[in-house]
């Protein structure tokens, strides 16, 4: 049985090839030959990501007529990628992109800062801010005054709270997605909702396409549950989303689910525009693979002036195709464990169906409290709170990396909480670690991927700002500097970063 999951076919490859900037040579070295130069393209690409795990290459003729190289050259290089782990082949399957063993893989060290080290260690792990009072305590007293009469009863609603259901349908119906509350599952936050979702739809074994890089407790959490992760590699510098590709990977793949995240991506910060949304809903109606979208970051719109596309369920109002997944979590505090799932009917009695075996219900206080915010305009006020120290941290932050970091490329995205920047030509994973000892604590970008890609990017979130935001990038030039001259140590141990 073939171990690719997807394939990048010959002009593709050839085209991502080409687009490389070559490094410049040292004085006095010589130019690499022809087969080492595309041995060392085609394992940039696989390390960035563009190229991804587990995809099955051209055969050696297609991409030698597409690059205008001898085929002799291209199984050169070929052989040189098996050689460093970086190719698997077999007879009549044709030969798929790996990553060697003993590369740091993004599936560990997920567990929180200890409280012991929030002195000495600025945390760049966690893409949250902290709660945006006075409204979560007026929440949860609006919360208590009217809890008295649930009280009562035996305190599970699998679906959730039948206020906060319909709440939730009127505020779909008010963005142009008519939405009854019979559509609608209160979940314990959003990774609760994927959870189930992916427990309902994707058996062991079964494939779920998920963005390149896409965020990384997710993949986590579908690793964990015995899935087979395909991963769409990101297009335009990992600035949106390659339509082409996605239609290839849904025809030929057929994965049972994809995973996107449209709005504010984590960890790009990219935003998908409306006739990508309408794309990607119809090639996963035409693939019959369920869409499920992540809105999780969709109220964080850090540039005033920024027109926000339709929401993805907007193209599939009946949620037939589309699956969609919003949270508190993010907009508002990430200690309000509240998510939701919007889909249709059907799929939300089968969602509630199964919670019987897994926990029952959301806490009914946290329900309220959300509830209370919505119905009274709180929560408006509180996400223009959070959208603020997020444009202002995102602001300190960015010229802090520029300053100190000036080497460093990234594009500064218009919304969410985080920053994907390629470190240099550094090792993600050095950094990080390195990073620890110096005082900040930096996830790598193979976290982000699947199997190890990723491993010249780092993740930095909106979480500090001001003389903070100066620290962090001052300490993350110090662990640069030690990565860059070899003096960080070995790493063999992949760095402990907890990902949120």
């Amino acid at each position: 049985m073939a171990q690719w999951t997807s394939a990048v076919g010959a002009a593709q490859l050839a085209r991502l090839i080409t687009s490389q900037q070559p490094q410049p040579a040292a004085p006095g070295t010589r130019k690499p030959p022809a087969y080492r130069a595309l041995a060392d393209g085609i394992r940039l690409l696989v390390l960035e990501g563009r190229v991804p795990v587990a995809a099955r290459l051209p055969a050696e003729r297609e991409l030698a007529v597409s690059l205008a190289l001898s085929r002799t050259t291209v199984a050169a290089a070929y052989e040189a990628l098996r050689a460093e782990g970086f190719l698997e082949s077999r007879r009549g399957a044709g030969s798929w992109t790996s990553v060697p063993a003993g590369n740091p893989l993004p599936a560990r060290g997920l567990e929180p800062l200890p409280p012991e080290a929030l002195g000495s260690m600025i945390d760049l792990g966690c893409a949250a801010l902290p709660a945006p009072e006075p409204w979560l305590t007026k929440a949860v007293q609006g919360a208590l005054e009217e809890l008295p009469p649930y009280a009562h009863t035996h305190g599970d609603y699998p679906a959730g709270l039948p206020a906060l259901r319909r709440m939730l349908a009127d505020r779909y119906t008010e963005r142009g997605i008519p939405t009854m509350p019979e559509q609608i599952m209160v979940t314990t936050g959003a990774m609760g909702a994927i959870d189930a979702i992916c427990s309902l739809f994707a058996g062991r074994g079964e494939r779920i396409a998920v963005e390149s890089p896409s965020y990384a407790n997710i993949l986590q959490l579908m690793r964990a549950a015995g899935v087979r992760l395909v991963p769409v590699a990101m297009a335009d510098g990992l600035g949106g989303w390659d339509m082409a590709t996605w239609r290839q990977v849904l025809r030929d793949a057929a994965p049972r689910l994809a995973y996107v995240v449209a709005d504010f991506h984590n960890p790009t910060g990219a935003l998908a525009t409306e006739e990508q949304r309408r794309e990607m809903v119809e090639a996963a109606r035409s693939a019959g693979t369920v869409l499920v979208v992540d809105e999780t970051m969709a109220e964080l719109r850090l540039d005033p002036g920024l027109a926000m596309p339709r929401p993805v369920c907007s193209f599939d109002p009946a949620g037939s195709t589309v699956v969609t997944v919003g949270s508190a979590s993010k907009a508002f505090w990430a200690g309000m464990r509240i998510g939701w799932v919007r889909a249709a009917p059907d799929v939300i009695r089968s969602l509630v169906a199964a919670r019987a075996y897994a926990d029952l219900g959301t806490p009914v206080l946290e329900q309220l409290a959300v509830n209370w915010l919505m119905r009274t305009g709180g929560w408006e006020e509180a996400v223009e709170i959070r959208r603020t120290q997020a444009r202002e941290n995102r602001d300190a932050l960015v010229a802090a990396v520029r300053r100190e970091l000036p080497d460093w490329e990234f594009v500064v995205p218009g919304g969410g909480l985080t920053l994907w920047a390629r470190a240099g030509g550094l090792s993600g994973s050095r950094l990080a670690e390195v990073g620890e000892r110096v005082g900040v604590r930096v996830p790598s970008g193979p976290r982000f991927g699947v199997d190890g890609a990723f491993e010249g990017y780092v993740r930095l979130p909106f979480t500090v700002g001001g003389p903070l935001a100066d620290e962090a990038a001052s300490r993350l030039a110090a662990a640069a500097r030690l990565v860059g001259t070899g003096a960080g140590g070995s790493g063999a141990e992949p760095p402990r970063t907890f990902v949120a």
